[in-house]
């Protein structure tokens, strides 16, 4: 049996209109970074706990003109395309039905910080957002024997980067700007 090799579009550069085209199952487990596509590992129980639960406390937190999801595009730029797929985003309830969903649509992006994610969660993405004027970034580290710890970033406009906001060890108590209580510690 030989050994399996990688499809043509994963070794050569895609434009925004070639993703487009693609069906939701194709995007999905994908970001697209500077045109490549970057395929990512299933996220692990420990991973997607923490996303689900924070997401689930932000939308009920957010009122009538936030939603909060998990798991979908963002289209940071266009040429070349760079699409993420954040573990948890707050966004504009009037852009809903938008798509793609932009950088000026979100207030809040979230990435649980997995094995293998760390430097692309901790440094990359957090640029990256910056740079695309996002408000808010949170990363969520999950030790696998101890309670979450979450890092809150508040965008610099004019500097375009982000500064470091509160920490939170298990429970978040943050406004951003509508006050979310979040109990991760038990995950």
């Amino acid at each position: 049996m030989g050994a399996e090799m990688a499809p043509a579009w994963m070794h050569s550069q895609i434009s925004a209109e070639e993703y487009d085209s693609w069906s939701e199952e194709q995007c999905a487990g994908i970001e697209i970074v500077d045109g490549m596509v970057v395929v990512s590992p299933s996220a692990s129980k420990r991973h997607n706990r923490p996303a689900r639960i924070l997401a689930n406390a932000l939308d009920d937190a957010a009122g009538p003109d936030w939603n909060a999801d998990t798991d979908f595009d963002i289209r940071l730029q266009d040429v070349p395309l760079t699409n993420r797929r954040p573990d948890v985003a707050v966004y504009r309830a009037d852009t809903l039905d938008v798509t793609p969903t932009r950088p000026e649509h979100l207030l809040l992006v979230v990435e649980v910080v997995s094995p293998g994610s760390e430097t692309t969660d901790r440094v990359v993405k957090v640029s990256q957002y910056a740079e695309s004027g996002i408000p808010f970034y949170w990363r969520i580290e999950h030790p696998a024997t101890g309670v979450p710890i979450t890092y809150t970033y508040i965008l610099d406009p004019a500097m375009k980067a982000y500064r470091e906001g509160e920490m939170f060890t298990g429970a978040i108590k943050a406004s951003v700007p509508f006050p979310v209580t979040v109990d991760l510690s038990a995950v």
